[in-house]
């Protein structure tokens, strides 16, 4: 046993002269047993760079550009446009959040609807776009469910298609638009919210689509948009 002891108490003093006490000081560098990533060959934030001609790290923005989470206006500032809004939620509006007080609303928000350069086919067309690219590998490409994933038993989506969804009295089908634009933002049960990865408008021109496979679906001879 006093080998054993002895080997413990050999192996004890090498860490110890290796690493040191805790908070003990010294001019060295500190001895890395892995490094991780803590050397990298990089430029950190407001510090001098002699890689550029200018001697800045530090880069200008390119021309034209926008900065993120800002949307990109229909026209220049020159010719009267407003100035970028931020494209994600933030504020307390309908617009914003998908309610009115503390119920949701229903219809899409003067916002969307009072900006003839916005609300028009190409908007329902963006909103196609942007549910094929997020939606539909779930919620299926007509909206009933049976995405993608229904089919490996990975989840089981809303129904958009079920009997009833154009009634507002009937609870089990139907969901408003802001209860839609309210799951797209924070997510509901096994669906993760996607407020981080589609801006403001978007989610309400995919809110518009959703209604028009509903129409699509309900009467007879009605095509969806560009389509």
């Amino acid at each position: 046993m006093k080998y054993y002891f002895l080997s413990f108490l050999f192996v004890g003093a090498i860490l110890v002269s290796a690493f040191g006490f805790r908070g003990s000081k010294s001019e060295l560098p500190p001895l890395e047993v892995f490094p991780d990533m803590d050397h990298q060959a990089k430029i950190k934030y407001q510090a001098v760079s002699e890689f550029f001609a200018d001697g800045r790290g530090a880069r200008m923005p390119v021309k034209g550009t926008v900065p993120m989470g800002f949307e990109i206006p229909a026209k220049p500032a020159a010719n009267g446009a407003k100035p970028a809004r931020v494209a994600f939620s933030n504020g307390s509006s309908y617009y914003d959040t998908g309610k009115m007080g503390d119920f949701y609303g229903d219809g899409l928000p003067t916002e969307i609807t009072g900006d003839s350069t916005v609300f028009n086919d190409a908007f329902i067309k963006r909103g196609e776009q942007r549910y094929a690219i997020h939606c539909a590998i779930c919620h299926g490409a007509s909206g009933n469910g049976k995405g993608v994933t229904s089919k490996y038993g990975i989840l089981t989506a809303f129904n958009f298609q079920q009997p009833g969804n154009t009634n507002p009295a009937n609870a089990a089908a139907y969901r408003a638009d802001g209860a839609i634009y309210d799951a797209i933002t924070n997510g509901k049960g096994l669906m993760g919210g996607y407020g981080g990865n589609i801006t403001v408008r978007d989610r309400w021109a995919i809110v518009a689509y959703i209604r028009s496979l509903q129409l699509a679906a309900k009467e007879s001879g009605v095509t969806l948009p560009l389509q």
